[in-house]
């Protein structure tokens, strides 16, 4: 028995639809609107992330050969000439808004914490989307190139962002900073590059009792006031604690500091990491920055995988919209794989849903085919006998 509804249509039950309808109408954003609700706006923009269209062209052609789906999807009509229009009217905000509903879903099924210590780990670091300056040149960041600039604060648990603020190329990442690192509850851990050092930000944090981690600039004046043993591991080079030499840096952060030197035998590199904690071991401090690659994964992944870097609109909204849905895109493919323990990784599994996405199985059973348990399908029996006869003579 054939499943009665698509792939398609089953990734968007897990959207919380009733809280985004919520939204809309406090908004208003359905007002005067026949047809082209911001649901359907959704529905089509979020085709052509999972789709990977290029064009509104691309969007609209797509869409009208699968027209017997539109039932199940709530979609009426579709023209490339209503989604410009509503990307570029309808306030982006509202997928915003989507974007931190699904994040509540997703958190509540990330998984563990591979560290021993029960402190949640954030990773905070932003990114640059660069545009081009004679189609957007609202973003522009050079003489010919525009960007645009994805903060982002992610929590390790899950490798999920658990907050992202989108800004002009040019704005500066510790600013954003002061307003990602909020709503971190204390006794976490906050790890950043050494480009986020700023000892007056410091001395918040660590009022906060919010521990972070970050390496130190060669350039840094210190004074050593004592050292802690090192032991038996040779990667572990020096531990110090030291107090800022700077008069100006020391009314910034008047605390001590603990610097731990540590050998990457991988990458056989030394690093020299900043920390306000005296209690981990080294080993867990050096640990805790090499997780930061996390993050570097996570924009490396978006931008090959999701269609941030090429836009089906032009204005300032247009584009938030497309990479606000991209986001949304992510979520929902991480909370299927945190509810199913999908065994592969999230690449995989978006080839999978691309290819299926009008298919009407069940989605459970498409995460689980495997060329194993595919049979061959057996010839007819009047193929068979052409081919014998074939053979005889």
């Amino acid at each position: 028995m054939a499943y009665s509804s698509t792939v398609f249509n089953q990734l968007l039950r897990m959207i919380p639809q009733k809280q985004f309808s919520e939204a809309v109408a406090l908004s208003g954003a359905n007002r005067y609107t026949k047809h082209f609700t911001a649901w359907s706006q959704f529905i089509v923009n979020l085709y052509a992330q999972v789709s990977g269209k290029k064009s509104l062209r691309d969007v609209e052609a797509g869409l009208r050969v699968q027209q017997s789906c539109w039932f199940h999807l709530g979609l009426k009509n579709i023209s490339r000439s209503q989604l410009a229009y509503v990307n570029s009217r309808r306030d982006s905000k509202l997928f915003q808004g989507l974007f931190y509903r699904m994040l509540d879903r997703c958190l509540k099924e990330a998984p563990q914490s591979k560290f021993r210590f029960n402190a949640p780990l954030k990773i905070i670091d932003s990114t640059l989307v660069f545009l081009c300056a004679s189609l957007f040149p609202w973003a522009r960041y050079r003489k010919t190139k525009g960007a645009l600039k994805i903060h982002t604060l992610l929590d390790f648990q899950g490798t999920i962002p658990q907050f992202i603020v989108i800004t002009h190329g040019k704005k500066h990442e510790l600013k954003v900073a002061r307003q990602l690192a909020r709503p971190i509850s204390p006794d976490s851990i906050l790890v950043m590059d050494k480009g986020y050092m700023d000892f007056g930000w410091f001395n918040d944090l660590h009022f906060r009792h919010i521990t972070f981690v970050t390496r130190a600039k060669e350039c840094l004046h210190y004074e050593i006031l004592g050292q802690q043993p090192c032991g038996k591991d040779r990667r572990l080079i020096a531990d110090q604690t030291v107090r800022l030499k700077v008069w100006a840096s020391r009314q910034l952060y008047p605390n001590n500091l603990r610097l731990v030197t540590w050998h990457d035998d991988e990458r056989d590199h030394t690093y020299t990491f900043m920390t306000n904690n005296f209690d981990l071991p080294a080993q867990t401090i050096a640990d805790a920055y090499k997780a930061r690659w996390e993050i570097e994964i996570f924009f490396k992944w978006i931008k090959q995988n999701l269609k941030i870097k090429t836009f089906l609109g032009t204005s300032p909204n247009a584009v938030m919209t497309q990479i606000w849905t991209a986001l949304v895109y992510y979520l929902l493919l991480s909370y299927i794989k945190f509810q199913t323990r999908y065994a592969f990784s999230l690449l995989h599994f978006t080839r999978v849903i691309h290819e299926a996405l009008f298919l009407r199985t069940d989605i459970i059973e498409l995460l689980k085919l495997s060329p194993l348990r595919c049979k061959w399908p057996r010839e007819p029996d009047g193929q068979r006998c052409l081919f014998n006869l074939q053979e005889f003579y």
